[in-house]
């Protein structure tokens, strides 16, 4: 990733990454935040070197869209809670699909 990319994706100016590199600006704890949630790094990592460097990208995801989601109006929070409803129920009968088909050909191997 370039450093115009990474400035990008945190919000940063060039400018501002270019004092952090010659350490005539200080990296802040807002900086490290933004660092860490933007490209799912374990913050303890990145503050001491400690763990592992990458955080699971789940639950960053799940952050992330919880963030998202407080940021909606009641009537958008309601259409996507009915949204996931509907992709939960296709979900669950794409999995009874797949079961019954996987039953009926051990099934009829057996005969």
């Amino acid at each position: 990733m370039t450093q115009v990319k990474f400035s990008q994706v945190i919000a940063l100016s060039s400018g501002y990454l270019a004092g952090i590199e010659t350490e005539k600006r200080k990296v802040n704890n807002r900086l490290i935040k933004l660092i860490c949630s933007s490209f799912s790094v374990n913050e303890q990592w990145l503050r001491s070197g400690e763990g592992t460097m990458f955080t699971d990208d789940s639950d960053q995801q799940l952050i992330k869209l919880a963030g998202m989601f407080k940021e909606l109006e009641p009537r958008y929070k309601e259409y996507l809670f009915k949204e996931i409803d509907l992709l939960l129920k296709i979900q669950s009968d794409e999995r009874m699909l797949l079961q019954a088909s996987s039953f009926e050909v051990k099934r009829g191997s057996l005969a």
